[in-house]
């Protein structure tokens, strides 16, 4: 995701960010290094080096810092990045258990019903177009057991 601006808000201690889908916030107390009130913000822009996906700033000391947009969107807890979070540790914990698995490719891919060129694209980390169902039933042709825990934040 890109930043289209970004400024630092004293008065709250926090970097505002804005971006295609809303403003969002992050604390001063969450970036390395953290601005104080003796070493204070001096510049903060978007970071065209990193493709516009980071800001960077720098204190009144000279320290400079980045903070890409994943940080913000963690912090934030935003459904979109929580839910490519989620099929990412989904799809390592898979690949994980494939090989431990005694289960050969072939016999996977019989039990969920589906291509090889599926499969793998099951597997790769970097697809984040598929399902969370997809993952539960390539989990399950893997003899493995999906558990769902809610517990409060903190």
């Amino acid at each position: 995701m890109r930043v289209a601006s970004v400024s630092a808000n004293n008065h709250r201690r926090a970097f505002e960010v804005t971006t295609g889908k809303g403003a969002l916030s992050l604390p001063y107390a969450r970036v390395e290094p953290v601005p104080t009130r003796s070493d204070p913000i001096a510049q903060v822009w978007v970071d065209e080096e990193l493709g516009s996906e980071a800001f960077s700033y720098s204190l009144a000391s000279g320290a400079e810092g980045s903070v890409h947009m994943d940080a913000v969107l963690e912090y934030n807890q935003d459904p979109g990045y929580m839910r490519e979070l989620l099929v990412y540790k989904l799809t390592v914990e898979a690949r994980a258990c494939l090989e431990s698995s005694q289960l050969s490719n072939r016999e996977v891919i019989r039990r969920l019903g589906t291509s090889p060129s599926q499969f793998y694209r099951l597997l790769d980390p970097t697809n984040t177009r598929k399902t969370l169902d997809s993952l539960v039933a390539l989990l399950s042709a893997l003899d493995c057991e999906v558990e769902v825990t809610v517990r409060p934040a903190g």
